[in-house]
């Protein structure tokens, strides 16, 4: 897997390519795909609100909290299941 590129390098790259360089020209500069590119300036749009989708900080934010709803809705569950047990022995003959 090729190694991660710094957001400064991202940065560049999106420049040059907005100032009119080639695609093909900046992605293999930098030992990328073009559709790598491509994906770097959507995502650079919508971060910048010139595309509806979700923000980087909103992707981020998700990763987060989906394994905590998991849990907390497991939780829920359990508790559940615990209230309708001891109501089943609370009642009266």
């Amino acid at each position: 897997m090729p190694q991660a590129k710094s957001p400064e390098c991202r940065r560049r790259a999106l420049d040059l390519v907005r100032q009119g360089e080639p695609v093909a020209r900046v992605a293999s500069g930098l030992g990328i795909s073009e559709s790598c590119l491509r994906r770097w300036m959507k995502q650079d749009d919508i971060n910048a609100g010139r595309k509806e989708g979700l923000t980087t900080e909103e992707r981020r934010e998700l990763v987060e909290l989906r394994p905590k709803n998991r849990v907390l809705e497991m939780e829920l569950e359990i508790v559940k299941r615990a209230s309708a047990y001891s109501a089943r022995e609370n009642v009266l003959p």
